[in-house]
């Protein structure tokens, strides 16, 4: 003789599940809304008041059935059926829990809805639910047809426990919700919700895999648009956001505020909890595998977008010194060690040097250059320069006086290589040396360093074997560049 034993479920429990199923409360509501957009619905509104919500669509509505499915805790139905009949949408599917997460916060929990002649209530009462037995029955109210005019869903939830904030509300549906798909619109108060628009450097990509394509975009932000909050790279499966990763941007430093974006790939196996992926499946190593390639991509696109940012930077404290250091051997002929400086006339004064200030706006980005001198003599180089080659980031800028002068090189010579060097009228400046790095953080700083490098360069042309009266010198010729 074979018995049989009712299996019963306390619902204290159910609430407890879903309550740590759903760590936010504010989560039922990113359900809801996806329950809609399975249902083909084209919009959702959402009200929000001090004591209510209510979310409504225009999708297909629920028949006795589906009213049944819908408070079925772990349905499986969408994945018997997991395209929706109008726009044939993969469908998300829930586990059904987050209604119950919903008694949490709220006192009430009411669902109304029409498909076709078919129009019913179904209500949640906190309180008397919780003073029943485990045998659950819900009240179902059918409603005449004139109730609701259309097919759709309306789930109200009443007397809650805490304000919900429609920011906050917003926030949840952008990442949680497909509201980039064709003919879905979500409001909230009257405001559509619109994603995300990331500006910056972006980096598009498809890569296929056995089990599914793998797509999306990452965006490089701006450093002033860059911010330590939300980091790594939403992953979603079926348009939805289920965890943010880092892949492997832990070990770039700060430059990894800078990176955002979103990896879709529905082949994804997900965690009962829905908060992550089931990490040691070959599905997620694959996208492991996928996400190295791009990221290293990501990686050295980063770098260059910094080295442009650092070149512009560098190139304009190069050009101010300069500019400094040309006022300076004018003011001080003699110690020039490009021959005289031609003396100008009354109202000239020290001719037309004087005038580099005013046409400072005019020069030009490589070159510090003013109107041609009187030739100086020539000064014919003996030996080739030791720097053969330099980086394609090498910042490069003259200064001249008549057809003779200086030229100042920034580039990368090794965090062991010397800070400065010159090579006949070549100077170089070693941008890895660690001093450098520490004085090109700030803009004062970084124009005062790149002067005494170059004035001390100079100083020892005039004559490289008094590196005493060269020190006198630089320090001169560094007074008068910044003596305003």
């Amino acid at each position: 003789m074979t018995e049989s034993i009712l299996v019963t479920i306390d619902k204290s429990h159910i609430i407890t599940i879903g309550e740590r199923l759903y760590t936010e409360s504010i989560e039922f509501v990113r359900e809801i809304v996806n329950n809609a957009y399975d249902a083909d619905a084209t919009l959702v509104e959402i009200l929000v008041t001090d004591d209510t919500i209510e979310i409504s669509d225009n999708g297909s509505g629920m028949d006795r059935e589906g009213l049944r499915q819908y408070f079925n805790i772990g349905s499986q139905q969408k994945l018997y059926d997991p395209k929706s009949p109008v726009y044939h949408r993969d469908r998300i599917g829930q586990f059904g829990i987050g209604k119950f997460a919903s008694l949490s916060a709220c006192k009430r929990f009411e669902v109304i809805t029409r498909r076709n002649d078919f129009v019913a209530r179904v209500t949640f009462d906190k309180d008397q639910w919780e003073k029943t037995t485990d045998i659950w029955e819900l009240p179902l109210e059918i409603l005449s047809p004139d109730f609701r005019r259309q097919n759709g869903t309306t789930v109200i939830l009443s007397g809650l426990d805490r304000r919900f904030e429609p920011k906050d509300i917003e926030a949840k549906i952008i990442e949680g919700t497909p509201i980039k798909a064709p003919h879905f619109r979500v409001r909230i108060n009257n405001h559509t919700v619109t994603p995300r628009s990331l500006s910056g450097h972006k980096i598009p990509f498809l890569e296929g895999t056995p089990f599914g394509p793998v797509t999306g975009e990452i965006v490089i932000l701006s450093e002033t648009a860059s911010v330590s909050s939300d980091l790594g790279i939403e992953v979603k499966v079926k348009q939805v956001t289920v965890k943010r990763e880092l892949f492997g941007m832990e070990t770039w430093g700060k430059t990894m505020a800078r990176v955002r974006g979103e990896v879709n790939a529905d082949f994804l196996p997900i965690t009962s909890d829905r908060t992550g992926f089931i990490k040691d499946s070959p599905e997620y190593r694959e996208l492991l595998g996928v996400m190295e390639k791009i990221m290293d991509s990501v990686r050295a696109v980063l770098q260059k977008l910094t080295m442009k940012k650092e070149g512009k930077k560098v190139s304009r404290a190069l050009k101010d010194a300069l500019q400094r250091i040309y006022r300076a051997l004018a003011a001080n002929p003699d110690l020039s060690p490009f021959g005289a400086f031609p003396v100008g006339d009354e109202t000239k004064g020290i001719g037309d040097a004087a005038s580099v200030s005013r046409k400072k706006e005019e020069l030009s980005e490589e070159e510090v250059k003013v109107d041609e001198m009187p030739e100086a003599p020539v000064r014919k180089r003996k030996k080739k320069p030791k720097v053969k080659s330099l980086t394609p980031n090498a910042i490069i800028k003259k200064m001249k006086f008549g057809d003779t002068g200086v030229s100042c090189v920034v580039d990368s010579f090794g965090e062991d290589g010397p800070e400065v060097f010159s090579e006949e009228t070549t100077i170089y400046i070693n941008r890895d040396h660690p001093l450098y790095k520490r004085e090109s953080a700030k803009v004062d700083t970084h124009t005062l360093n790149l002067a005494r490098l170059i004035t001390q360069e100079i100083a020892l042309m005039k004559d490289p074997r008094n590196p005493r009266q060269a020190f006198e010198r630089q320090s001169k010729l560094l007074k008068d560049a910044f003596i305003d």
